[in-house]
């Protein structure tokens, strides 16, 4: 092809894909995962994480789950072997076709393998909503994406070093498509598909520069060193190591001890209060400083109603399991203070708060805290072990695998199949739709910190008061501006403090989530929303579900 016609012909195909793909999202009315659509042509690995997550989610057998697999890895070396193939500088002699095919058909291969794991990941960050899945599916790709870059365009790429300037491009990569999610995802309808068109543009323009500064080094360093494996080997080491660094210690030590707890309540509360604890915390038993103050326990009361210790792995108990022993408890609380509960509580302990409400209406709680809450949970789903078929079951098992090797490592107990979990997936329609909604008769605030915002996709997902706080998960409920403000709230206050910083952090963090599976395709969950219900409209929230 002439020199003349590489360059228009290069951005045709990276801008003309994600106009395809950008076009069919609007007018099926899928909103949630336009931000993906200009990955499609991104160089790598970011173009093969693009099509493992849509691939782990919209699979519903072994045999679709193989052939995909196979049809993604296959059509993913084409594609990038036609745009190193444009992208190549006329001056600087180029192997056959056929050699730069089957070298990207290669490299496509081994970063499907490498990207597995942290595509399950981001799985894993959509059934459960919590972001360190997402940062840590994210961070070994940053780290990877300038060796298989090089990879796919020189002999021997898997040896030395890529150039700084490499290096350079692949981090303006990740930033451009960042923001072009955002920016595809805020667009009108009629503009989606020409601002993804766009950011294919950028696509071809990084795709010629990454291949020159592939080619340019005239030296590499480490020319004999094998580089690639020692990097693929930490890159994948990284969530192993991460999830061994989070097993809980053993025993029954306090983990959890906010202001309200271990100071007396104010007066101006009208309520008795109970703490709700979350996930792999524990309880030695401690009474609070008040006693219109009490924990919440996962392994239940004593005789006399009073909260029993409990350990980290009673946390994984299913949701309903948790909520029917809070029944037991916010009704013991009420007869010992005759005062209306409120119940506070903090990422798996709000979800249990939740669950209980939505099963009974007449309770005596009448405020609700919910302190990182999972938001927008249960986007995402796999069978349970025992099944034959269903979506996502490959991720399922990967997710299996990933967590049975590292608890071998870490003696850990947390696994994808955990009760807790499977109350999530299971349930999918009323936590994705129903968490941050109101309750009649009870007032409802929740407080989110702004890791949050990379969680759920953007758009709606709040029709209640939220303070949004500069934190990570779980990490400011001991703080005290927030404890003056729970008191506040507790007596009486109306709070309402969202940030603007969230929504931009929604946006720029949509690229990187796994597209969420309908509620309507999934047969687990078809019986658990009304007749009639459109599959990919956002208007679902709030809305009733079984």
């Amino acid at each position: 092809m002439p020199r003349s016609r590489r360059l228009p012909a290069l951005l045709a195909v990276a801008g003309g894909i994600p106009l395809v793909e950008a076009t069919i999202l609007t007018r099926i009315e899928f909103v949630s995962p336009q931000a993906l659509a200009p990955q499609i042509t991104a160089v790598w690995p970011y173009d093969t994480y693009h099509d493992l997550r849509w691939l782990f989610v919209y699979h519903n057998s072994w045999l679709t789950f193989a052939l995909g697999l196979v049809a993604a890895v296959a059509l993913r070396g084409a594609l990038s072997a036609l745009l190193v193939l444009l992208s190549w500088p006329t001056q600087t002699p180029r192997p056959a076709t056929g050699v730069l095919v089957r070298r990207n058909l290669g490299v496509a291969a081994l970063t499907a393998v490498i990207v597995t794991p942290f595509a399950a990941l981001s799985v894993a960050a959509s059934a459960v909503a919590l972001s360190w899945y997402l940062f840590v599916s994210l961070g070994p790709m940053i780290l990877l994406a300038p060796f298989l870059q090089r990879m796919a365009v020189v002999p021997r790429g898997w040896r030395g070093l890529p150039s700084a300037e490499l290096f350079g491009w692949s981090l303006l990569d990740l930033v451009v498509l960042s923001v072009a999610g955002g920016l595809v995802w805020s667009a009108a309808p009629a503009w989606t598909p020409l601002v993804a068109l766009t950011a294919g543009l950028c696509n071809g323009l990084l795709w010629h520069q990454t291949v020159r500064a592939a080619l340019r080094p005239a030296h590499v360093r480490l020319p004999r060193v094998p580089v690639v494996p020692v990097v693929v080997a930490l890159a994948l080491a990284v969530p192993l190591v991460i999830q061994i660094l989070a097993v809980p210690r053993s025993g029954i030590r306090d983990t959890f001890g906010p202001p309200v707890f271990s100071q007396p309540l104010a007066a101006s509360v009208p309520y008795a209060v109970l703490l709700l604890a979350g996930h792999d915390s524990a309880y030695d038993g401690r009474p609070a400083a008040d006693p219109r103050v009490r924990r919440y326990s996962y392994a239940g009361v004593d005789a006399t109603g009073r909260p029993l210790p409990y350990r980290a792995l009673d946390t994984h108990q299913s949701l309903a399991t948790s909520a029917e022993r809070l029944a037991a408890q916010v009704d013991a609380l009420h007869r010992l203070t005759g005062r209306p509960i409120a119940l506070l509580g903090e990422s798996e302990g709000a979800m249990v708060a939740r669950t209980y409400l939505r099963d009974r209406p007449g309770s005596p709680v009448r405020a609700l805290l919910m302190f990182s809450p999972l938001v927008r949970s249960g986007r995402a789903y796999y069978p349970p072990a025992e099944a034959s078929s269903g979506w996502g079951i490959g991720a399922g098992w990967v997710l299996r695998a990933m967590f049975g090797f590292a608890n071998r490592l870490g003696n850990g107990t947390s696994n994808p199949d955990e009760p807790f979990v499977r109350s999530l997936i299971d349930n999918a329609p009323f936590y994705r739709y129903q968490t941050m909604c109101p309750i009649p008769g009870v007032r409802v605030i929740a407080f989110l910190p702004t890791v949050s915002s990379v969680e759920a996709p953007p758009g709606p997902f709040t029709r209640i008061p939220v303070v949004e706080v500069p934190a990570l998960h779980a990490g400011f409920l001991g703080r005290r501006m927030i404890a003056d403000e729970m008191i506040g709230f507790l007596s009486g206050q109306d709070l309402d403090k969202p940030r603007t910083e969230y929504g931009v952090l929604q946006r720029l963090g949509a690229a990187w989530q796994a597209p969420p599976l309908t509620v309507t395709l999934n047969p687990a969950w078809r019986s658990q929303v009304p007749p009639g219900t459109k599959p990919f409209l956002q208007s679902q929230l709030c809305a009733s579900v079984s």
